[in-house]
């Protein structure tokens, strides 16, 4: 070989042992590109061919616990301590695990050992104790505060720190503290994009969704390449399509579902557990046609998480109306996740699976757990009353009436009286059809008492349920719903009073409901096109009542009244006629 092709091959042999031999400088670098797969490829090189460096294994755990595999986050900390007893991150780690599954003394315990004997300058342990308080299941700020402080006693210097205090701050709630310290961070480091990121998102927890969206976009034409970015708009978009008009709810969403897809282009990340944390990402957002070609992808993918069981059963629910498979694949989930892996929404969709697939205990059950779960879930309330609309309108009354009585048990609900007021119209409903006589059925009191017997329990619950609303001293509540709720109350009452089998034993259970209603018209704006309908029979039954009671001026007033609003009305003009 020539001098001039050996000196070549050196090089050429010098270039490629350069591109292999990754450090962890390039893993902790793609950990925070969000460049998952890729930080895990290099670690796992790492680990292999430094066996006693215990770092890491740390950065490895943490990117299994990103890619919620917890277990192996475990096993891989264990392996840290066994080959470097002294590296104290991955007590941190272990206790990061404990945290994730809930057990918070555990955590504590491995804690304190991982900075017991911390030296003058070894600040990291408490750094990342801080950061986990931060993103724990059940976060706790104030923790996260008092550790990350003592990592920058330790260290000044280091703008993460800083940052992750800046999470913490906003976390409470503390906005002006949380800006401090991300300028601050971003003063000491200018190439750190985090802190930028904190500052826009700090008006995401005051739903400026609007002013998010303008600062991150921004920084997505400085910084095009930032994959972080786009999830982070994707969130935005997402939360944005929650308090967007019903006409734009789609289109903000969808804009959410394209930079999320931006954003795994840009981490060029194509791994199962890439497509996983997308598809939750889907669940969330309530995509469930996108979800549908991820989460087919998945069932197919050797090793997938049984999570893909959550995915099928969304889609089985919402999408394909295979209300049976979608109860089987929820099942399948709850018994192959362990519980602190579920999430409050997989509660509900196991409930209304099982519901609508004919298990009501089951689907009960869930259900009242979901609504147990719901502080963890903001979104989640929303969902629940959502569903029971849809149901109502797509005529499953039934199911409709099972799930509105979650947010009509709840006072606190913001969906307390929509649900309230259409538990009543179902029950209603389905309360009057019970009692009314059939085509061929003889009208006599022995029928009367039977039906009345059978419908008397949805009827009553109709009425309570109305009650709650026409009591309401909310003026938005007094506006929608005053007038149909006393009218429909009133109608509740009127079946329950068995008039149609028993004139004479009617009690005027309704008299109540239906004079509030006359009153009510004269003071409560109505556009409803059945406002003059609801006067006329009001002022009919009230009539009719006071007929069956003798006292015929009286009669004669109400079916006059009647009259005034419907002159073609033919009760009352009958009864105006006779009288």
């Amino acid at each position: 070989m020539t001098n001039s092709k050996l000196f070549l091959s050196l090089l050429l042999a010098g270039a490629v042992g350069s591109a292999s031999a990754q450090s962890l400088k390039d893993a902790k670098a793609a950990l925070t590109a969000e460049q998952y797969d890729k930080a895990k490829s290099i670690l796992q090189n790492l680990v292999e061919k430094k066996a006693k460096e215990g770092e890491n294994y740390f950065y490895l755990g943490k990117v299994h616990l990103i890619n919620d595999k917890v277990d192996s986050a475990a096993y891989v900390f264990n392996q840290g301590l066994t080959n470097a007893p002294k590296e104290q991150l991955n007590n941190v780690g272990l206790g990061i695990v404990d945290l994730m599954s809930g057990n918070q003394s555990a955590a504590e315990s491995k804690f304190a050992t991982a900075v017991s004997g911390l030296g003058k300058k070894d600040y990291l342990p408490l750094l990342y104790i801080g950061e986990a308080y931060i993103d724990a299941p059940k976060p706790d700020f104030t923790k996260a505060i008092e550790y990350l402080t003592q990592a920058k006693a330790k260290n000044a210097k280091d703008a993460t720190i800083l940052v992750a205090l800046g999470d913490a701050y906003a976390g409470l709630g503390e906005s002006s503290q949380a800006y401090v310290n991300y300028r601050d961070a971003e003063y000491m480091d200018p190439t750190l994009l985090a802190p930028k990121i904190g500052q826009a998102v700090i008006s995401r927890r005051a739903q400026a969704y609007d002013v998010v969206i303008e600062q991150l976009t921004a920084l997505t034409q400085e910084h095009p390449e930032y994959a972080p970015l786009y999830r982070e708009l994707a969130e935005t978009y997402y939360l944005s399509s929650l308090k967007a008009p019903e006409d734009q709810y789609r289109e903000i969403n969808q804009k959410g579902v394209e930079n999320y897809k931006k954003y795994l282009e840009l981490t060029g990340d194509n791994s199962v557990e890439a497509k996983t944390r997308y598809a939750d990402f889907l669940v969330y957002s309530g995509n469930y046609a996108e979800l549908k070609t991820v989460a087919q992808e998945l069932a197919n993918a050797p090793g997938v998480d049984a999570k893909v069981y959550r995915y099928l059963g969304y889609i089985a629910y919402n999408q394909d109306k295979d209300f049976a498979k979608a109860a089987e694949y929820m099942n399948t989930l709850f018994s192959k996740v362990q519980p602190e892996r579920l999430i409050p929404r997989d509660y509900l969709y196991a409930g209304l699976a099982n519901l609508s697939a004919g298990d009501e205990a089951k689907g009960a059950e869930f259900l009242k757990q979901a609504v147990e779960k719901q502080a963890e879930d903001d979104n989640l309330e929303t969902e629940i009353a959502e569903t029971a609309f849809a149901k109502y309108q797509d005529g499953d009354v039934d199911n409709a009436i099972k799930i509105f009585r979650l947010p009509a048990a709840d006072p606190k609900s913001d969906y307390y009286y929509d649900a309230n007021y259409y538990l009543g119209l179902g029950q209603y409903s389905k309360g009057s059809k019970i009692v009314s006589p059939g085509e061929n059925e003889e009208v006599t009191p022995e029928l009367g008492e039977q039906k009345l017997a059978e419908a008397r329990p949805i009827l009553e619950e109709a009425v309570k349920a109305f009650a709650v609303v026409t009591t309401a001293t909310k003026e938005d509540v007094i506006k929608k719903y005053l007038i149909n709720g006393l009218y429909y109350k009133g109608l509740s009452e009127l079946a329950l009073d068995g008039v149609m089998y028993e004139p004479e034993k009617a009690q005027g259970l309704f008299v109540d409901s239906f004079t509030k209603l006359l009153e009510a018209v004269k003071t409560v704006q109505s556009e409803d096109p059945n406002l003059n309908s609801y006067i006329s029979d009001a002022n009919n039954y009230l009539g009719y009542l006071a007929y069956l009671k003798g006292d015929n001026a009286k009669a004669k007033a109400y079916f006059q009244e009647t009259i005034k609003v419907d002159p073609e009305n033919e009760f009352a003009g009958q009864f105006v006629d006779q009288l």
